[in-house]
């Protein structure tokens, strides 16, 4: 096996760093504390994906402070180093302020491919971006991103054998969404907002019978390009192109020498079809059941996808309390 391509048993030690996260996150839900729910579940994440034998480098992480150190920062190196070369993607909780309210969508999520093989946005901070599943990927073409919502929706409609009206759609509900919140509500098409949450929305539109045919709009640039990993896996279909939203961002990607008119596909992102990407719900949500605490022990429930083998796991797993 190459000491570049991950081995068969990696993707449930991520489903156990992903585990171990969301159980750290869990006694934070509803607190309104951000700062001690972050720092709890992005320390934990550290510490669990350092125990694995891989070579790690963060291309995805959280460049947050936490205790005067970026935790799980850009090029940091995790794992014992004994392992292979990998890529890592992670978001200790996708969706802090839902979990600190106690809103439903919270998850934790960490995704690993070949050393090389992930695209990283930044410093780009907002991204435009059309998620699919593996239906109606075929239909979703590059136009789709400068035409008209109701074209796109039309398209995706007709290779998924249903009216626009029948269509649901995920959309942040942001006033830079504005404008296409008014197209989609036009076409008759369902829309589900959200406050937060952008990877598990992505996840939610590439996974097949969850209800939903395809997130639009803009949110976060570093959970577009850990949602290229997961859509990849899936086989499902993604556009995205940069989208800053100031003239300080703007520079900062022109400086980096990125192209903010670039539409790029998952190809175009990910570049490698040996993936791996597991999630843990922290909170409950269309996609994972919460996790939950019973004194002596906890449940939770996650999803586990490896693209090589086209596997798709959901695992419920019982945690006894340490004494």
């Amino acid at each position: 096996m190459s000491e570049h391509i991950p081995s068969r048993n990696i993707g449930l030690d991520l489903v156990r760093v992903t585990e171990t996260t969301a159980l750290a996150a869990g006694r934070w839900i509803g607190s309104g504390n951000r700062t001690a729910a972050h720092r709890a579940a992005t320390q934990t994440m550290l510490d669990a994906l350092n125990t694995l034998n891989i070579n790690g480098r963060i291309v995805i992480g959280e460049d947050h402070v936490v205790d005067g150190e970026p935790f799980l920062g850009t090029e940091q190196t995790v794992g014992t180093g004994l392992g292979p070369e990998v890529d890592v993607v992670a978001d200790p909780i996708d969706g802090t302020k839902l979990l600190i309210k106690g809103h439903t969508g919270a998850i934790s999520v960490i995704g690993v491919a070949p050393r090389g093989a992930l695209w990283s946005p930044a410093p780009a901070v907002y991204m435009e971006k059309i998620v699919v599943d593996r239906i109606a990927a075929k239909a979703l073409v590059p136009e789709c991103m400068d035409a008209p919502a109701a074209w796109t929706l039309a398209l995706i409609a007709r290779v998924k054998q249903k009216a626009v009206n029948d269509l649901t759609v995920i959309i942040l509900n942001r006033s830079r969404n504005h404008d296409l919140i008014e197209e989609v509500r036009a076409t008759g098409a369902s829309i589900l907002l959200r406050d937060e949450g952008d990877t598990e929305g992505a996840l939610l539109a590439a996974m097949p019978d969850t209800g939903v045919d395809l997130l639009m709009g803009i949110g976060g640039a570093s959970q577009g390009a850990i949602a290229a990993l997961a859509v990849k896996a899936l086989n499902g279909g993604i556009l995205t192109r940069l989208a800053p939203q100031s003239e300080v961002e703007r520079d900062a990607i022109r400086a980096a020498g990125l192209d903010e008119k670039q539409i790029r596909t998952c190809r175009e992102t990910v570049f490698s079809d040996e993936l791996f990407f597991a999630a843990t719900g922290i909170t409950d949500s269309l996609l994972l059941p919460a996790l939950q605490f019973h004194g002596m022990h906890a449940e939770t429930h996650s999803l586990l996808i490896r693209s090589e083998t086209g596997t798709r796991r959901f695992i419920h797993a019982e945690h006894a309390a340490r004494v």
